[in-house]
This record gives C-alpha cells, structure tokens and sequence, in this order.
C-alpha cells in the first residue's frame, strides 16, 4: 500500500526544493565582484607594468609595459645593460685562502715542520712549536715570507729556509647574501659531496674554486631579482669593500667574477624598477621558478590528469604567464565548451612585500596583438588558479539543480 504525505508536507518539501534550485543556480550564475589589489595595479605601477589588465587601456594605456617599467628606474637608465662594460679585461684571479682550506706546508727536509694543515676556522694557520699566523684571505707567497721570519725569529734557524705553501683544496665558504635576491640569507658554497670527490685531483698540489665564486653565491640565494642593480655588487670583506660590476654576465661577456671567502657579504642594489632584461636564464639568475598550480578544469579533469604535482611545477625562468597557462593545461580542448576560461595568478611583490592577484580571460590574452603588454613573468613562488569556461558552468549547475529536484521527488513519495 503506497503511503502518501500530507498536503502540508508536500508543499513544504516542493517549496524547499524550489528554493535550493533557485539558490545554486544564482549562485552558479553570478558574477563575482572585481578582484582588487592594494597596489596601483590598473594604473601599472605595482611590481611588473604587465600586471595591468587590457579593461584598463583607454585609462592608463599611454606607454607599453616595457617603457612604463624602464619609467621607474632610480638612475634613468644609467646602470641598465645598454651601458654594460663592452669588453671587460680578463685578469687571473689572486688565490687568497679562506678557512677550512688545506694547505700543504714544505720547509726543507724538516719534518717538524712539513705536513698538510688546514686552516682554522678563524682563519689562522697552525704549525707546531709556533704561534698560529693569519692566513684569511692571504696569499701563499705573504704566508711563505710570514714563516720564514717565524722560524729565524724563535731561534730555529738562523737564515729562512726554503719554504714552500701550496694550496691543496679549496673548503666550502659560509658567505652573506643580502639585497635584490629572491632568498637573502647565508648561504654555503663550494661544497662537493663525498660521491664527487676526485682522490688523486685530492692528493694533487693545486686547486680551482669555480664553486665559491660571485655568481654562485647570487644564484643560491635565489638568483637576482628583476629590480637588482648589477653594475654595483658591493662585496664586503673585513673593513674592505670590493665593488663588481656584473652587468656583462647577463650577456655572457667577462666580469670579475670573483673567489669569495668565508664571511664575506655580498650585497645587491636595486633599480627600483623590474628590467624584463634581467628575466631570464643567465649565471647570477635563477635557471627555474617554481610555481604552484591548481586546474580542475576541462578537458583535464584533475591535477593528476593534467600532470600538475601535489605541490609545485617547474617552469623555465622567462616563462610568461600565458604560457604557464598551456603549461597547466589550462588551455584547448573544445572550443564552444572551453573557449571562455579564466585563469587567476596570485604573486607578491618582492620589495613592498604586499601579495597581487591578476585575473585574465585566457581567450582575450591569446588572442591580443598586444597581449605582452599584460602577460606578466613569473615569479618564484607564483600560483596560478584557472577557473572553467561559463558553458562548463552552466552545464555543473543544470547537473546540480537536476540532483535536487530528484532529491525533492524522493521526498515526496
């Protein structure tokens, strides 16, 4: 026998029904407000010019990105690549030790005093029977004349031996990295693994440091920013301050890339203003950024489907958000389904510290002549969110109001 529901009851589950369908699909259908940012974003003077959107170009359209980035310069351009050193002389670099450096010490055939001695870690070095001597940032050769006089001084010989100091291995250097760089902090390099280690390269005389040099301390710190000044890397040793111009690696042309020692500090300027010059692959830069994606979108249904990790992918340094867009597969499929997606990037600028969030009709972005103009770069540590097409919309919200209404039938039966 078929139970049937009072009237009350009926309408009351039918007038809820129809309340919830009414509800998913204006929330389905509605347009949310307009993203906003507590940076000058429409008018192109956050972090990148090409943060602006193309809704903006009757009111702030007067200049390209480009030029409207170069605008913000500090120098006017008077420390920008086009006025980088054309060809730098190429000088041997001075061997100075540093601490943690081995060193083999040779003083005739005495063999009191010959061995392998490693520098301490405050920087002096240590025979026995004598007092400790300064070696940081020290050549061999001062090192050789600074024991010979030792040795005739504290009676153990009275004319300076034949000494020899030759350098052996070069150690890991702890250095400082502050300024225009995506990690500032300290930072270890010239480190080489046990699996790496060459025995009979260990044993030799001799040594090279292409692993604790200048461009290797920017790029563990993250790389140069955009806005870095490289024609004025201050590196500060001791009370002494060493200027580098390094302009010319952005362009692969010799620069004084030079040796650091443990305890130097390595400063980098800033311009003020983001150079697209200085986005991309180069020595002091970051070869990849690695960005974080989220696409639940058709025709991939799922981050595993569209290839995209749990965490973060790797993009080439240059990478404009457009393409990260395809990258996130973001893009394509059928055309009169999926033509009208969005994609949402959410990054921070690096000097003021404030986070931005862009939005773009992917369809506008690629089919824009002028599409550079609002494609930003993008930066490490970016996101990138894209959002479904509005037919792809209505479709979920036809399928939510359908499972509703079957709901409410089940209800009032």
């Amino acid at each position: 026998m078929r139970m049937s529901l009072p009237k009350k009851r009926k309408g009351l589950l039918r007038t809820t029904a129809l309340i919830l369908a009414t509800s998913f699909a204006a929330t389905g259908c509605s347009s949310l407000s307009a993203i906003d940012n507590r940076e000058p974003v429409s008018q192109g003077l956050s972090y990148q010019a090409e943060y602006r959107t193309p809704k903006d170009r009757g009111r702030h359209w007067d200049r390209s990105a480009s030029s409207q980035n170069r605008s913000q310069c500090s120098d006017n351009g008077a420390a920008s690549l086009a006025h980088a050193p054309m060809n730098t002389a190429f000088t041997p670099d001075t061997v100075l030790l540093s601490a943690g450096d081995l060193v083999m010490v040779m003083v005739g055939s005495d063999a009191t005093f010959t061995g392998t001695h490693e520098i301490a870690q405050d920087g002096r070095l240590a025979l026995p029977h004598l007092a400790p001597i300064i070696a940081l940032g020290r050549t061999t050769d001062s090192i050789e004349r600074e024991l010979g006089q030792a040795l005739v001084s504290q009676g153990y010989y009275d004319q300076p031996p034949r000494i020899s100091v030759r350098l052996q291995d070069f150690a890991p250097a702890r250095v400082f990295v502050s300024g225009s760089v995506f990690e500032p902090g300290a930072v270890t390099i010239g480190g080489v693994s046990g699996a790496d280690r060459d025995s009979i390269r260990q044993e030799a005389l001799g040594a090279t440091a292409e692993a604790r040099r200048l461009s290797r301390a920017l790029q563990s710190a993250g790389g140069i920013r955009p806005d870095a000044d490289l024609s004025s890397v201050r590196i500060r040793r001791g009370q002494k301050t060493i200027v580098v111009d390094a302009r010319p690696a952005m362009l692969g042309r010799p620069y004084n890339d030079l040796i650091l020692l443990a305890g130097d500090h390595v400063d980098v300027g800033s311009r003020d203003c983001f150079q697209e010059e200085l986005v991309k692959p180069t020595p002091v830069t970051t070869p990849g950024v690695k960005v974080f994606m989220s696409n639940l979108t058709q025709p991939a249904a799922s981050n595993a489907n569209s290839a995209i990790g749990k965490e973060a992918r790797e993009l080439r340094y240059g990478t404009r958000f457009l393409e990260a867009i395809v990258g996130m597969n973001c893009m394509g499929g059928t055309k009169l389904v999926n033509a009208n997606r969005t994609a949402a990037l959410i990054s921070r600028n690096p000097v003021t510290g404030e986070s931005i969030v862009i939005e773009r009709r992917v369809e506008e972005l690629l089919r824009s002549a002028d599409r550079d103009d609002f494609n930003p770069y993008m930066m490490p540590g970016d996101a990138l969110a894209c959002y479904d097409s509005g037919v792809t919309n209505v479709f979920d919200v036809a399928r939510g109001m359908s499972s509703v209404a079957a709901a409410a039938a089940l209800l009032t039966l």
